[in-house]
């Protein structure tokens, strides 16, 4: 096995209460009808004339999408940088406002709490939430869930 760069960022390098901000996700009216007609194909997503008849008041981009774009900015603003092993999953995804054509988006991460595995002293586990904001600093999202990131010297770690 091929021991991580030490250039990446690993367990050690996210303190619990560290907030770090990045992303630019510009959001077209194109990739909310394409994802939606794959995805999530409610009206509201998909036909623009019953959208506005909607409660949405016009195109919004489905949930699981701003989730998609919410990844995609999370791998560019850290995992492409980082020793990352994967999650455990989301503890809760919460929609706030709706995404529409036109936002440009941003991610917020903030370290909520950390912990060495017991079993896997080698892995840490790192609780965070993202919260995603537009272009006038609406909150559109949050979400919660572990990062399992790979602890640099596994014996220090253990006592963090």
């Amino acid at each position: 096995m091929t021991e991580p760069s030490s250039t990446l960022l690993h367990y050690e390098d996210f303190p619990v209460g560290e907030v770090a901000e990045f992303g630019a996700y510009k959001v077209t009216r194109e990739e909310i009808l394409e994802f939606a007609t794959e995805y999530d194909p409610l009206p509201f997503h998909t036909d623009e004339e019953a959208a506005f008849a909607s409660m949405a008041g016009g195109l919004i981009a489905s949930g699981w999408h701003v989730c998609s774009m919410q990844m995609r900015m999370i791998y560019d603003g850290l995992l492409y940088n980082a020793a990352s092993m994967g999650s455990f999953g989301l503890e809760s995804v919460s929609w706030k406002k709706p995404v529409r054509p036109g936002d440009v988006l941003s991610c917020r991460r903030t370290t909520l709490s950390k912990r060495v595995s017991k079993s896997k002293p080698a892995m840490g586990i790192i609780e965070v939430r993202w919260e995603i904001f537009n272009q006038d600093g609406e909150l559109k999202s949050i979400t919660e869930g572990s990062q399992l990131m790979v602890v640099r010297n596994p014996v220090q770690g253990a006592a963090q």
